[in-house]
């Protein structure tokens, strides 16, 4: 910024702008090269273009927009490069304009958003996990692998980490319970579940001949898993055990007899395992093939984070299958309790296992929008009447105020399939949104802009004169809550006008373009940039410029109001909120103005006396 004129130039500047009138001179010509001739009021004057400072005819310099900072002009994760009468605003690393442009200045509302580097697949190399930063990224290893040559976490432009394969040990294998397999795992770590392959082949002992091959698989993070096979008596078995891609193990082998007991014939006993989340195994313990045999299902499920929700059924299922399948339809993110009876059996026996489904892999939200600023509505694909909860977490953020973040997390259900809801949302204000249901994986993000709304109302001191000098009044400089505060005006209206003033009106002129007693006039106009954070005192009638207003004395023996005008503008729109700052009635001459008219007094008598001199 220019430094603030003395008195004295500007008096001087008075001057020379008279003297060239009355030279005859053309005002444009004498403009600045970074300057503009304009007709203001009947006048032609010399204005420095924007981002220059200075009187438009021997000084414009160049506006320095980044002195305060890149965080206050650019906003947060940016740098800020001036340039000759302008500026522009460049993301950090790691971040992005959200205008998708590599330079922005950020008065339409863009801002610098992290970039997710995880995005880019192969980033952390074999086996390595990429876990988003703000601004960065970091690696980890997968599970099944173990980092060598440096530490969790790592960057791979930086670090010489790499992830190496664990190479998993299948030891101290043993059979129990005649048809059932038991095992130690041996790995350095063990974060998730791990497939095992069970590879079974057995021979009858008389005749010698393959009568029983099969592959089954088990799901455990165990680390002494086992597993009841579905065997045949009297048969001699060899059992292989080995880990599923992509993990690579040692494989494991056992051999062993069945025993020959007629007792497991028709006791009614089976047992019962899980394979694809979703589906049963049933393991008859009966060697009478091609029997009739009816089992009874009885299904209930609950979700822990809903106290109405509940799915239950039940049904008969029939088969001649000696280790039948049975799939479930179960609804995720459930925890059921399945019950299942063999019925019409000599010896009823009933086995009840648990099965707790996941969350849903594929998005079931759909057709997210935002209305009425704050609102929401999305669609859900579930079983109509069906209560869901969903998760928010929502994210704020003002480029024009850096201290102001705002994050909160809360949570609703609902049985609509095409939810509703308002948010409590500040305004001036982006916001990222992300809503979850939570039997889904997967979230989706909205991003809502709010706009402003009217500025604080001015903390003012109110004053009422009669017919005495005004004084000084303070203007404080207001807190912004609602949005970006742009200007401050001081507006001197007639009195009888006050109860008719809208403070939105936008038709006030300054002092000179004001056609007659009976309209108002901005005295003064003060950029909220200029306005400093302690109290400043501004003189009504100081016959200065505030701004492109002049400060004119009151006129003797009217009534006035004056009001302080707050503006905020921002992506387009403006907000304005007014206090009557006084109320002047028979106003009188203050001490500066009486000053001035002395003065002027004064030099009317020196000009008469020195023209009477002359004609003598």
């Amino acid at each position: 910024m220019s430094p603030k004129k003395t008195k004295e130039e500007e008096k001087w500047g008075k001057r020379k702008t008279q003297d060239i009138k009355n030279s005859g001179l053309d005002v444009c010509a004498t403009c600045h090269e970074h300057a503009t001739c304009q007709q203001r009021e009947g006048k032609r004057i010399c204005i420095c273009n924007y981002g220059f400072v200075g009187n438009g005819r021997t000084q414009c310099v160049d506006k320095n927009e980044c002195q305060f900072g890149a965080t206050v002009v650019c906003g947060n994760h940016t740098s800020c490069h001036n340039t000759p009468g302008g500026f522009y605003c460049i993301c950090l690393e790691g971040y992005r304009a959200t205008n998708n442009n590599k330079t922005f200045i950020p008065n339409d509302g863009t801002f610098c958003t992290d970039i997710d580097e995880c995005e880019v697949s192969g980033l952390c190399r074999h086996g390595g996990r990429c876990v988003n930063t703000p601004g960065s990224f970091e690696c980890y290893c997968m599970d099944g692998y173990l980092p060598r040559n440096g530490s969790e976490p790592f960057h791979p432009t930086t670090d010489a980490t790499s992830c190496t394969e664990i190479l998993t040990k299948i030891n101290d294998v043993s059979v129990f319970n005649d048809t059932c397999v038991r095992w130690q795992m041996n790995s350095e770590r063990i974060n998730s579940k791990i497939v095992y392959v069970i590879s079974i082949k057995g021979q009858r002992l008389d005749p010698i001949e393959s009568v029983h091959e099969e592959t089954v698989k088990l799901t455990t993070d165990s680390r002494t898993p086992e597993v009841c096979l579905t065997l045949y008596p009297g048969t001699n078995y060899t059992v292989h055990i080995s880990i599923a891609p992509p993990r690579r193990s040692v494989p494991a082998v056992i051999g062993f007899q069945t025993a020959e007991n007629d007792i497991l014939e028709d006791d009614g006993m089976f047992n019962i395992s899980i394979f694809n989340e979703t589906c049963l195994k049933l393991n008859r313990h009966s060697r009478k093939v091609g029997s009739e045999h009816m089992y009874q299902f009885t299904v209930l499920g609950q979700r822990w984070y809903l106290d109405n929700f509940s799915h239950a059924t039940s049904f008969n299922f029939t088969t001649r299958e000696r280790v039948p399948v049975v799939c479930l339809n179960l609804y995720p993110t459930t925890d059921y309790t399945v019950n299942v009876s063999l019925l019409r059996s000599p010896k009823p026996h009933s086995v009840q296992i648990t099965i707790a489904t996941p969350p849903a892999v594929k998005q079931t939200i759909s057709n997210i929008s935002g209305f009425n600023e704050t609102c929401l509505r999305w669609n859900i694909i579930k079983t109509v009447d069906m209560e869901e909860m969903y998760l928010f977490h929502i994210w704020g953020q003002r480029w024009y105020q850096k201290e102001f973040v705002r994050e909160m997390t809360f949570n609703i259900s609902t049985s609509s399939q095409d939810p509703e809801v308002c948010l409590e949302l500040h305004p001036g204000t982006n916001y990222n949104v992300s809503l979850r249901a939570l039997s889904s994986e997967l979230p989706v993000v909205i991003s809502l802009t709010t706009q402003i709304t009217e500025p604080p109302l001015p903390e003012v001191e109110f004053f009422t004169v009669h017919g005495g000098r005004l004084p000084r009044l303070r203007l404080r400089k207001a807190k912004e809550k609602n949005g970006p505060i742009s200007s401050y005006q001081v507006l001197v209206l007639p009195l009888a006008l006050q109860s008719t003033f809208s403070c939105d009106s936008e038709g006030a002129s300054s002092f000179f373009s004001n056609t007659s007693d009976a309209d108002g006039y901005v005295a003064a106009e003060l950029l909220a940039k200029d306005v400093p954070d302690e109290a400043m005192e501004i003189p009504i009638g100081d016959r200065l410029y505030y701004g492109q207003y002049y400060n004119a004395p009151l006129k003797t023996g009217k009534d006035y109001c004056i009001v302080l005008r707050i503006t905020s503008e921002w992506n387009k729109v403006r907000r304005h909120s007014c206090a009557v700052w006084a109320q002047v009635k028979d106003s009188s001459l203050t001490l500066l103005q009486m000053v001035g008219v002395g003065l002027g007094s004064m030099a009317v008598v020196i000009i008469l006396a020195f023209l009477s001199f002359s004609a003598v």
